[in-house]
């Protein structure tokens, strides 16, 4: 079956020696259905950092960044004001069309974690067990079931 006009078909452009997308992620963007309840879910309940919601002075503007390490932010937008900007209907959520994963130190640390999110009210979509590739981890569900992996793995020492 061929590709709908519209859709670009994939290209090889390595050997081309075109290169202008570096190899980093400054902001992940997540779209939520009650900006104030994903807010307090992260600020209060996480511990994350922010400085609150901005921007509420713009039609579809409302945003509430968090600051995560190594210049990295997490933004929550409303998921009506993200399907606005990016010109695409607003679509059914999935929690499995992606993870968020949160690498720690130990397995301890894994459990902490994970009771961390159950007190904020995440849901425990698996609790933490032993994993086929030799490390520990679960999943759990932020309100608006984005999902999230709370990992440790032995073969990436140092993580935090």
């Amino acid at each position: 079956m061929e590709a709908p006009d519209n859709i670009l078909k994939p290209a090889c452009l390595h050997d081309e020696g075109i290169s202008t997308m570096k190899p980093r992620i400054s902001v992940i963007t997540i779209g939520v259905d009650d900006l104030d309840r994903s807010v307090c879910f992260y600020r209060d309940g996480l511990g994350l950092k922010t400085e609150g919601i901005v921007g509420t002075e713009f039609e579809h503007g409302a945003v509430a960044f968090f600051d995560l390490e190594a210049g990295l932010k997490l933004a929550l937008w409303p998921r009506k004001s993200l399907a606005h900007d990016s010109g695409l209907p607003l679509g059914t959520p999935s929690p499995t069309e992606f993870s968020i994963g949160h690498n720690v130190a130990s397995k301890a640390d894994v459990d902490a974690v994970m009771e961390q999110a159950r007190r904020a009210g995440a849901v425990i979509v698996k609790s933490a067990q032993d994993t086929f590739w030799g490390g520990y981890a679960g999943y759990f569900h932020d309100p608006d079931q984005h999902l999230w992996e709370v990992a440790w793995n032995p073969a990436w020492e140092g993580d935090e």
